[in-house]
């Protein structure tokens, strides 16, 4: 009897477990290794430039960076990316609140007068997965 509750314990968790993956994001075309890059994923349409879900900063090297997301749920989701140059830990906004430092987002969805589209910027994440995506410079 023990035996079998062992093994469905094992099986029950083993099932939790295999619901999460690891995403990882390289960053490309930073301006220069200052500061950090931050990562700021989104899995809400509604949240979407608002409230991450997760974020994760790296070190950069040679004007690339990487993070990675660990034992994410397998969902949509969308990411923007931003070179926090003077590392204050936010991304710097002028008087009308446009980016002063460079920012991208997942499917290098570019906006128009505005910030990008959620359904420009999301992806279906069903596995362990590597996103690359290309820095654009600050206005």
């Amino acid at each position: 009897m023990s035996k079998f509750f062992i093994t469905t314990l094992f099986a029950v968790c083993s099932f939790g477990f295999a619901q999460n993956a690891t995403l990882t994001v390289t960053v490309t075309g930073l301006k220069n290794n200052t500061g950090l890059l931050t990562v700021e994923l989104y899995n809400a349409k509604g949240k979407f430039l608002k409230m991450a879900y997760k974020t994760a900063s790296s070190a950069i090297k040679s004007n690339t960076a990487t993070v990675t997301f660990i034992k994410i749920p397998k969902t949509e989701y969308s990411l923007m990316a931003y070179h926090d140059e003077n590392d204050n830990g936010k991304l710097d906004k002028n008087f009308i609140g446009m980016p002063k430092e460079a920012v991208a987002c997942s499917n290098n969805a570019k906006g128009f007068m505005g910030p990008p589209k959620y359904e420009d910027a999301k992806f279906t994440f069903t596995a362990d997965s590597k996103i690359s995506i290309k820095m654009n410079a600050a206005l």
